[in-house]
């Protein structure tokens, strides 16, 4: 096998990348994030207890320069993904984000959490308060629960990227945009102006800001 650009697939969405400019390891998260509750088989999932000690071995491993989190996201677990999304921001190595598709739910602290993030020009950013399944919040502490959980999510958006706090908790509330739900759809440039993702691009432009950092 060459050196140049070889590459050693460690399981499904994960894999070492070795190059002349520097040794990344690419991470894919697409599908929905399980955490504790099981989702459907037909979900392609993640499952955090197995992302977080790779996320510790990327940062610990000599071998491995950066890390590249490739990311088409459906929501998922809040708690699993800010789990993982903290871990990333708390790497010391350089991370690059790439959201393809969509990020959607916890992929929009997944999508900042990286150094630097880059937006597909087709993909979009849904923005929208947590919720659970139906419409009735039975008990007070079910709504102060979820309230508390929110403004972690909103806390870590804001603080990891450029959009304000009024932009955001605005738009998770905008009605009108998404069927029989309140929230707002951002396409690749629209993110971008917003200040949520850094810039729009693709895979190219995602590697090349990678391996400036790790040269750097």
């Amino acid at each position: 096998m060459q050196e140049e650009n070889a590459a050693q697939i460690q399981e499904s969405g994960s894999v070492d990348i070795r190059s002349s400019r520097g040794n990344f390891h690419c991470l894919t998260i697409i599908g929905q994030i399980e955490g504790h509750m099981l989702l459907p088989p037909q979900n392609k999932t993640t499952k955090y207890e197995h992302v977080i000690p790779r996320l510790a071995a990327i940062e610990e491993s000599p071998d491995t320069d950066g890390l590249l989190l490739i990311l088409n996201t459906m929501g998922g677990d809040v708690e699993a993904g800010l789990a993982i999304a903290e871990m990333i921001a708390g790497m010391k190595k350089p991370t690059v984000s790439l959201v393809l598709g969509g990020g959607h739910s916890i992929g929009v602290p997944l999508a900042v959490s990286a150094d630097f993030s880059f937006i597909a020009p087709t993909a979009t950013m849904t923005l929208h308060p947590i919720r659970y399944s139906g419409t009735v919040v039975g008990a007070p502490q079910t709504f102060a629960y979820l309230s508390r959980m929110q403004e972690r999510v909103i806390r870590f958006v804001t603080s990891h990227s450029r959009m304000s706090d009024e932009d955001f908790r605005r738009m998770i509330l905008t009605t009108g945009e998404l069927l029989g739900d309140v929230g707002t759809v951002l396409l690749g440039h629209d993110a971008v102006d917003i200040g949520l993702i850094d810039r729009v691009g693709g895979l190219s432009d995602a590697l090349e800001m990678l391996y400036s950092m790790i040269q750097k």
